[in-house]
């Protein structure tokens, strides 16, 4: 009978699936829309993205996860349910074992609902597993050996610091700064230096493509359009590379300052491995340019940014599967 293995990477950005043998066959923002009056869900993912901060009064676009962790449980379960079908197609017969990360601060009661949220959405057998140790797998790190990995996931909700060896977390720290507080940091700035109002998508397209952590050689420029608040008409302003790195400072601070405190408290053989092999940044977060400059910068350690850091986690998710089933012939 044929096994299906699932890896499921719940971000509060977005959710990725990973097939076993077929690589990460969904990728889609963690957004629903559904209408108010009927309790009816309207759309899922990409399409109820594109409603975010552009519906009507009775219908919502909502991110059911918040800071890594579910606020909405029942919503949670019925795009975990959509996504699983979506990836698995209409082939399936059998249930199939998921494994779904969770960030490495998470108390037992929130994984308790992750692991009820896959069963309800059709799993058979469901392991959690931290989002650093999945990650790690997903760089292509081999966790089993006796060496000091250190690996910092930047997602949209929260950011994981976690050392790493013989498989399992030394020394970790999870802070609730990531993707989403830059975003909403750019927002900030902007109202409060240019007096423009600009929205969640907005935001999220300056951080891509100007957003930087790093002082660059040259800088580049963007124009933002959003609503001036003082005449409460459209406005379209020019913003630099500079400025986005002035409006993230404080953000991209806590981020050094997460990893400087999981780097005081490993064991000083695990430091030495460190030293040695370096930082490897993963997630979405970490793809936000001068990020690797800054943290080498602030700590003296190279820091790398893994192949393909969106989706290591999901991948290092389906892998722990293996890892688990021992390879298991079907």
């Amino acid at each position: 009978m044929q096994y299906t293995d699932i890896g499921i990477d719940l971000g509060t950005a977005s959710i990725l699936v990973y097939i076993r043998g077929k690589g990460v066959v969904l990728k889609e923002p963690s957004v629903v829309a559904f209408d108010r009056d009927t309790n009816k869900i309207k759309a899922i993912g990409e399409d109820a993205r594109l409603m975010l901060g552009r519906t009507p009064g009775n219908i919502v676009a909502v991110r059911p996860l918040r800071q890594g962790v579910i606020s909405d449980y029942t919503v949670t379960e019925k795009m975990m349910k959509y996504f699983i079908q979506k990836a698995l197609g209409k082939r399936s017969m059998r249930k199939p074992r998921i494994a779904v990360c969770v960030p490495s601060g998470v108390t037992e009661v929130e994984k308790k609902a992750v692991e009820d949220a896959t069963y309800q959405a059709g799993a058979r057998e469901v392991s959690v597993i931290e989002e650093p140790i999945a990650a790690a797998i997903g760089a292509g790190i081999d966790i089993s050996k006796p060496c000091g990995n250190m690996i910092v996931d930047i997602g949209g909700g929260t950011s994981d610091v976690a050392v790493i060896s013989l498989g399992g977390t030394v020394v970790s720290a999870s802070i609730k700064i990531a993707g989403d507080d830059f975003d909403e940091a750019i927002v900030r700035y902007m109202r409060k230096k240019h007096n423009l109002l600009i929205g969640e998508r907005t935001a999220e397209d300056i951080k891509i493509r100007i957003g930087s952590a790093f002082p660059r050689p040259e800088p580049d420029f963007m124009d933002v359009r959003g609503r001036n608040l003082v005449s409460g008409l459209p406005n379209t302003i020019r913003v630099s590379s500079e400025e986005t790195e002035d409006a993230l400072k404080e953000t991209t601070s806590q981020i050094v300052e997460a990893i400087h405190s999981v780097l005081e408290k490993t064991p000083p053989e695990l430091a030495a491995d460190i030293a040695d092999r370096g930082i490897v940044l993963t997630g979405g977060g970490s793809l936000l340019r001068g990020l690797e400059e800054l943290i080498s910068d602030k700590t003296g350690i190279n820091t790398m940014t893994a192949e393909d850091p969106m989706t290591a986690v999901a991948i290092g998710t389906g892998r722990y599967v293996e890892f688990l089933a021992g390879y298991r012939e079907d």
